[in-house]
């Protein structure tokens, strides 16, 4: 074990008082060569149709991590297997700049008309939004090549598009995506944005060929081309509305059953790709797109649990669309809570 490692272990287990200040994240300021697991900040939320905000969840999720009692009683210490966060790396450094030029150009676009103009400015939004991916793809590209396991926190729902294109080089004999949000994101583009929060989903499933099965859990707000396109996916995906899910469940199945069976349906590789408003509004308040519904904490837990511990491998994970609270940190709290059982069920 790295030295630097051995220190953060032993302060943390002495309740140093003193250390758990403004550093990294879950109390710890590794060097990411000590690290097992890179935290990928993307700071980036141009594309944001309602609200705004999730470019600053990384810096405020990272703040929320230091009060967070660091045992689980389920994935027990993770923050001594090694978690750096990559906050002042080149690549968030540039997507930051990137999303101070992009957001005002989104918000122009919103407002004009479809004429020449508009057309050129749009190109120009959405090849920023290209290069973002490129700036994901090769930092997850980097730190997977150096044997690291990569999650991303976001952000908006576009941003781990270039990660999940670095996994499926890494893992060439395929995976498989359990994929939880409030929407489907299956649009081809939306706003005329080609790499919309709201397309993550329709760019994974055209452009990942080694994609071996795609589950989306608690969608529960989509258009009808959305829901024609998830049904046509047929074999490889499979939907588990919010709405089925509590029909289920008032019929008198049990959730556990439920969640036996979505995590049944993965191959033994599996990415997770979490958005917050998955969850019950009343545990993301300020995230863009708040929809009635959805998991509590103890049920998106308990779904994450259970897939770590039927064995599968988790090669990855993404942490989207928390946007931190304006009274208080109660998203980015919740969202820092959530983050830490990823890295906990990723280890498992």
């Amino acid at each position: 074990m790295k030295e630097k490692l051995k220190t953060l272990i032993k302060r943390i287990e002495d309740d140093d008082p003193d250390y758990c200040v403004d550093r990294g994240i879950f109390c710890g300021d590794l060097d990411p060569k000590e690290a097992a697991l890179i935290l990928l900040p993307v700071p980036w939320d141009a594309t944001t149709s309602y609200g705004t905000g999730a470019a600053k969840a990384p810096q405020a999720i990272a703040k929320a991590s230091y009060q967070i009692d660091l045992f689980d009683p389920v994935f027990g210490t993770p923050y001594k297997k090694g978690l750096a966060i990559l906050s002042a790396g080149k690549a968030a450094k540039e997507i930051k700049k990137l999303n101070q030029e992009a957001s005002p150009l989104a918000k122009r676009l919103r407002s004009t008309s479809q004429n020449g103009a508009h057309a050129s400015q749009l190109g120009k939004f959405n090849q920023i939004s290209k290069r973002v991916n490129e700036l994901v793809y090769k930092e997850a590209q980097h730190w997977l090549n150096e044997g690291r396991l990569v999650g991303l926190i976001g952000g908006e729902h576009s941003c781990p598009l270039g990660l999940i294109r670095a996994l499926s080089e890494k893992y060439k004999d395929g995976f498989g995506i359990l994929h939880i949000d409030a929407h489907l994101d299956l649009r081809p583009g939306y706003e005329g944005f080609l790499f919309s929060h709201a397309s993550i989903m329709h760019h994974v499933v055209h452009e990942i060929k080694n994609l071996q099965k795609l589950v989306q859990v608690g969608m529960r707000d989509f258009s009808e081309d959305e829901f024609e396109t998830a049904k046509s996916l047929h074999n490889s995906s499979s939907l588990y509305l919010d709405r089925d899910i509590f029909l289920r469940r008032a019929e008198g199945e049990n959730f556990l059953h439920i969640v036996h069976q979505i995590v049944g349906e993965l191959p033994e590789n599996v990415y997770i790709s979490f958005d917050i408003d998955g969850l019950e509004p009343a545990f993301c308040p300020s995230t863009g797109t708040p929809v009635p519904g959805g998991f509590s904490f103890n049920e998106a837990s308990l779904l994450l649990e259970e897939l770590a511990k039927s064995k599968r491998r988790i090669i990855g994970f993404d942490l989207t669309e928390v946007v931190p609270s304006k009274n208080g940190e109660w998203d980015e709290n919740v969202g820092a809570r959530l983050l830490y059982k990823l890295c906990g069920a990723a280890f498992l």
